[in-house]
């Protein structure tokens, strides 16, 4: 027990600079947004009253809801999107051989070196001509597309982690691909799922530079906009409120992470046995 305890106490002092690291932006974030406003800028780090009122005022204020949802709605739209293309297109490259196999693998890869700030101003003449620049959905759209490269070049490492033999004997069994796909492949690739989801929802959620130059009007914003237009282009900057924005724009992704977490262990795990 002495010697349990001895380890645990060594691998928390060995994480310990890890843990402040990561945790003191978050501590910053948290005492700025409960400063009082006359104190946002003073030397002083920890504030002489806690104003947990910070937190409503700036969302009536900035219209932080609103922005929450477009970018809940946006980034769903991506993630579900991404992960239904990809599911079919991974299994195939993952069971079959064909024509051009390789060739779709190094596009693949290549696709996901092209910064898309390389494609914004194509792509926002053809919304242009579509009507479509103030359009949510059709912003989720494109993130599915930008996503789609690296959700089908992830699931389909997974996929190739998965025995052949276990589709084959449901196949022994009466069961057609379809079924098979169903009911034995799938559950088993819930955690790969799961990840690739992960990954995709947060490239979603904080994507600045495609939704900067298709999003206009304050009502579409999503939360980068809507907490780069607390600081852009302003004599006063109310840091209480960038920060307490800042702040409950990582609480979506920070629960999602928490309720996948046991999948995503496993997923990863899967990977490395690759």
């Amino acid at each position: 027990m002495r010697s349990k305890l001895k380890r645990s106490i060594i691998a928390w002092l060995l994480l310990a600079p890890l843990i402040v690291v990561t945790l003191f932006p978050f501590a910053v974030m948290l005492l700025t947004a409960v400063k009082p406003r006359q104190e946002v800028l003073s030397p002083t780090w920890w504030p002489s009253e806690f104003r947990w009122s910070n937190f409503s005022d700036m969302w009536v204020a900035t219209g932080f809801g609103q922005a929450l949802l477009n970018s809940l709605y946006v980034s769903i739209i991506a993630t579900v999107g991404a992960i239904l293309i990809s599911v079919p297109a991974a299994y195939a490259m993952s069971r079959f051989r064909f024509a051009g196999y390789g060739a779709l693998r190094q596009f693949l890869l290549i696709s996901q070196m092209i910064s898309p700030i390389v494609l914004v101003l194509g792509l926002f003449r053809l919304m242009a001509a579509w009507g479509l620049v103030e359009s949510t959905t059709a912003l989720g759209f494109i993130y599915m597309a930008f996503n789609v490269a690296f959700t089908v070049w992830m699931l389909q490492s997974y996929f190739d982690t998965i025995p052949r033999d276990l589709e084959e004997a449901a196949w022994m069994e009466g069961a057609g691909r379809w079924l098979t796909l169903r009911k034995v492949f799938l559950p088993l690739c819930l955690p790969a799922i799961a990840v690739t989801a992960i990954f995709t929802f947060i490239n979603a959620w904080n994507e600045f530079v495609v939704a900067l130059t298709m999003l206009r009007s304050q009502e579409s914003y999503t939360l980068p906009i809507q907490v780069f237009s607390l600081v852009a282009g302003r004599y006063t900057i109310e840091w209480h409120h960038v920060m307490a924005a800042t702040l409950l724009a990582t609480a979506p992704v920070a629960i999602l992470f928490i309720w996948l977490q046991r999948y995503l262990v496993r997923g990863l795990a899967l990977g490395a046995v690759k």
